[in-house]
């Protein structure tokens, strides 16, 4: 972009600025804006950086004409700025104390570093304009499917042409062992879209689940017109994936939608995802009938839901544990991924195993605890039995009703439960004591001694201590590893064992904060209409 005496070259001006502005598909107002920074900043070397040079250019005509701002004072401090009110007058009659004059500067004739620094500023002001007109385009686009073509591969980063812009696919976000080629045809996601100084604006993505789903919106009518909805996808890119399919039409069949007339549909998402196989599960409200469902093709003998912890336990015939479970752990993964819950696969024989395992070891501590022979503890097992508390606290005819029970016996092994509770009570308090743990801390709602013993064993020792806590440092967390092969690992609390829900804890929390003198019992009333919800545990006041 040669430039040379701005005076003679009116005409040149203007074309460059045209060309531009095509070029970039920008404003053409911006490019010349951008002539204009550059002339100043070339007349500033020539005249001086302390003066204050304005240079505006006509559109219509391409003149270029530069001015010097001078503040018109009673005493000149500065001459670069300034200039006295008597001289002032003589150039402008009307002018006073405190107005601004302009003062008309020759045509700047361009040197050959002039002329390159002004390249420069005009190349970085375009460039700014450019990004910014990329960012203004496709913020809005997030969550569209959009076509491109390979510009070029950096370090296994896929760049794309947009047509008005360039997006970047990185590698992790790439089908893996998918190889594209300068000059192909690609789709993919845009899932982000910020405004950056330099590097690339505009993120795609072929391997998350958004990508797939908007694949199966654009082929699949039912779910483009909001008959059929996508509840979750679950992805391992470029193997396999799940997605679960709901209908709001009972005449539609949600699956059968999406496969299509002969598997047309899925084939067709199947084969932009690199031949990725897909199930398309049939959704359920039943959280255990759906993930019945997310674990096809295995067949599934029983399932046990816990729901404080979000796991669930599925047992399956020993023939179909592989089935379950997947190529290093694939289909289990994913059935976890689309549910929401931690999954454990048991077979049938493990699962008698353990329920084995766990009749003797209640029938033992029920020996030992009551002081009874093997007879009477497999009993009381036998008939859902499973803890001291359950004996001593429930109604002694339930208990006098077992088969060679009579009252007088209910009576005794009641009595006998009673006092072990009340010298395991009395031996924890001794406990809690020796660790210091403060005695207020038994008003707060639900606690319970053994509960301010495990609390005290993990430096929780006053209210204030509790009302400090995070609901996950109580109730444990499960951390989801990115890799794709790796297990969640699940992070114990400091209650865990205790069967409290993560609702029981944030409420004994909140309990803690008030009795602790922070927050009014008040505040945790329902918030007036209009007014955001109370925060929960994790933080008082503050997003979770």
């Amino acid at each position: 972009m040669a430039m040379a005496g701005i005076s003679a070259n009116r005409l040149e001006l203007l074309q460059i600025a045209d060309a531009v502005a095509r070029e970039k598909t920008i404003d053409k107002k911006i490019v010349i804006e951008a002539m204009e920074d550059a002339i100043q900043k070339a007349a500033k070397s020539r005249y001086g950086a302390e003066n204050d040079i304005r240079c505006e250019i006509d559109p219509k005509t391409g003149e270029a004409k530069l001015t010097r701002v001078l503040a018109v004072v009673e005493e000149v401090e500065n001459d670069a700025t300034q200039i006295n009110v008597e001289d002032a007058k003589k150039r402008n009659p009307d002018a006073n104390v405190g107005d601004m004059i302009a003062e008309t500067l020759p045509p700047l004739e361009f040197g050959r570093v002039a002329a390159q620094n002004a390249k420069q500023v005009i190349v970085q002001k375009v460039r700014e304009a450019e990004r910014d007109r990329q960012f203004s385009e496709y913020k809005d686009r997030m969550g569209d499917v959009i076509n491109g073509t390979v510009k070029r591969v950096e370090y296994g980063n896929v760049i794309v042409d947009l047509g008005r812009a360039e997006g970047i696919i990185r590698r992790d976000e790439m089908i893996p062992r998918e190889n594209v080629r300068l000059g192909d045809r690609i789709r993919a996601y845009i899932y982000e879209v910020r405004r950056e100084q330099r590097g690339p604006q505009i993120f795609l993505t072929r391997a998350r689940p958004e990508f797939m789903s908007m694949l199966f919106r654009s082929e699949v009518p039912e779910i483009y017109d909001g008959v059929v909805e996508i509840k979750s996808v679950a992805r391992d890119p470029g193997s396999r994936a799940k997605i679960a399919v709901i209908s709001k039409d009972s005449s539609i069949d949600p699956v059968g939608a999406c496969v299509g007339m002969r598997g047309a549909r899925v084939q067709a998402v199947v084969n932009e995802l690199q031949g990725e196989k897909v199930d398309i599960i049939q959704w359920n409200p039943d959280a255990a009938s759906f993930i019945v469902n997310a674990l096809a093709p295995a067949e599934v003998t029983k399932v046990v839901l816990d729901e404080d912890s979000n796991r669930i336990e599925v047992v399956v015939p020993e023939a179909q544990l592989s089935l379950a479970i997947g190529r290093r752990g694939q289909n289990v993964r994913l059935a976890s991924q689309l549910t929401g819950w931690d999954i454990d696969i048991l077979t049938e024989q493990e699962e008698s195993e353990r329920r084995q395992k766990e009749f003797a070891e209640r029938t033992q501590l029920l020996m030992d605890s009551l002081d009874v022979d093997e007879v009477i503890a497999q009993l009381l097992v036998t008939e859902g039995f499973a803890t001291i508390e359950e004996v001593a606290y429930v109604d002694l005819a339930e208990i006098a009703h077992i088969e060679g029970f009579d009252e007088n016996t209910a009576e005794q092994i009641q009595s006998r439960a009673r006092e072990f509770l009340e010298q395991q009570e009395a031996e924890r308090d001794a406990k809690r004591r020796e660790l210091g743990v403060a005695d207020d801390m038994a008003e707060i709602p639900g606690m319970t001694t053994a509960m301010m013993v495990a609390l005290g064993e993990n430096g929780v020792k006053t209210v204030e201590d509790f009302a400090d806590c995070a609901t996950d440092e109580l109730v444990g967390w499960t951390e989801r590893k990115k890799e794709k092969d790796s297990e969640a690992v699940r992070h114990k609390g400091y209650l865990d064992g205790f069967e409290l829900s993560r609702t029981d804890v944030e409420n004994m929390i909140m309990a803690a904060r008030v009795q602790a003198g922070w927050i009014k019992a008040e505040d945790l009333e329902k918030p007036a209409e209009g007014e955001p919800e109370a925060a929960d545990a994790d933080g008082v006041g503050a997003e979770g």
